[in-house]
């Protein structure tokens, strides 16, 4: 789960990190008064949606009065903002932040991330700060410095100096930097995120460390233990069709491409997409059924996909190991009667109850076009689509 950026200071400024003074504002009034209680001379009026790029796009601006505080506002409330990640289409700008300047001498980058190689939270630090990191580490990787925190230790003082050493801070800054850390990781740990970007951290004039942007993502999985967090959940930012899935508990994330997969097992829905790949079409979505799919989240799921305009085509692929391949088959058959099937549809089932759940499709009296395995159904699925 992303939150926006504001939300995100909320949270970070909790664990003692530096981040300047700022309001949100749904309205032009809103922002209006935010910049008055601020105070000036210069306000920064940045547009808060779940993507980077804001400022390339028009959605971060500088302010020099009220005047322009509220021309601003009024520029970027309703509209579409593009940018990089995105995509062409754009999210509308519903809310805006309204923050004190700062006073910048010195951009830089610093993020915390899950590292599954070693278990062990990341830290990436690089002195290209306000810059694409992707386009940092294409270019000059040598600029990126990347540690490890072992869970059982945490932060230790060699940790902030190897930080202070990575962004090229000495003095009082360099101070602040191993600092900042143990607070940045206590946030981390503490509050289940997946994802602490900080772009850019900045050095003051007066040479102080502020967080002047920042990204968060939380892990999904552990969002039970922090309802907190869970209530800052935008869904306007969301696709709908994610967050139907996501109450059925349903792993569901929308891609671009023209055939919609249904799977059980996170491993095996990537195998899936990967095939289709292979033979030369693009999957609409990744969907992980899970292994104790009821008939009932399996009709959801399938529900899910076919609202998709995009999707030509629907690729069920299952093992039954803890799911049971009749189950599958039920719902498929319930949603294909329910929703009506519009498009091409290959099944390829095996394992628990695999000759069952054959059966089940077969007897059902519809158009579904049967799989002996992954490579042949991913054949068979794209080859359909492609005749339609």
């Amino acid at each position: 789960m992303n939150i926006h950026e504001h939300q995100a200071k909320a949270v970070l400024a909790k664990y003692g990190a530096p981040v300047p003074r700022g309001d949100a504002a749904f309205s032009v009034d809103e922002a209006v008064t935010a910049a008055e209680k601020l105070g000036g001379p210069v306000w920064v009026v940045k547009a808060q949606i779940h993507a980077g790029g804001r400022g390339k796009g028009g959605g971060v601006k500088l302010a020099r009065s009220i005047e322009e505080v509220r021309a601003e506002a009024q520029r970027m409330l309703g509209m579409t903002l593009v940018t990089h990640q995105t995509g062409p289409h754009g999210r509308v700008v519903r809310r805006l932040y309204i923050e004190e300047g700062a006073n910048i001498a010195k951009e830089l980058y610093l993020s915390l991330l899950v590292d599954r190689e070693t278990s062990r939270v990341a830290v990436v630090a690089s002195t290209e700060g306000g810059m694409d990191i992707e386009e940092v580490a294409h270019s000059t990787p040598e600029k990126i410095v990347t540690f490890s925190i072992d869970p059982a230790t945490g932060v230790w003082p060699h940790h902030g100096a190897a930080l202070a050493k990575a962004l090229n801070l000495t003095g009082d800054a360099a101070k602040q930097a191993r600092s900042l850390l143990p607070a940045l990781y206590k946030a981390f740990v503490s509050e289940d995120m997946s994802l602490l970007e900080i772009n850019p951290l900045i050095v003051t004039g007066e040479g102080k460390l502020v967080v002047l942007d920042a990204k968060v993502g939380f892990d999904d999985n552990a969002l039970y233990r922090h309802p907190d967090i869970v209530a800052l959940r935008d869904l306007t930012e969301e696709d709908p069709k994610e967050i139907e899935a996501s109450k059925h508990e349903l792993s569901y994330i929308a891609l671009d491409g023209e055939i919609g997969c249904m799977v059980n097992g996170a491993g095996l829905a990537m195998a899936t997409m990967d095939i289709i790949k292979l033979y030369g079409a693009e999957p609409a979505n990744f969907l992980d059924v899970g292994g104790g799919a009821s008939k009932e989240k399996v009709t959801a799921a399938f529900k899910i996909i076919t609202a998709d305009p995009k999707v030509k085509g629907i690729l069920v692929n299952i093992f039954g190991g803890i799911m049971r391949c009749d189950i599958i088959a039920e719902g498929v058959v319930e949603a294909v009667r329910e929703t009506g099937l519009k498009v091409p549809l290959v099944v390829r089932l095996e394992g628990t109850n695999v000759e069952l759940g054959k059966q089940v499709i077969e007897q059902s009296g519809l158009n579904v076009i049967a799989a002996n395995d992954l490579a042949d159904g991913a054949e068979k699925i794209v080859k359909a689509v492609r005749s339609a």
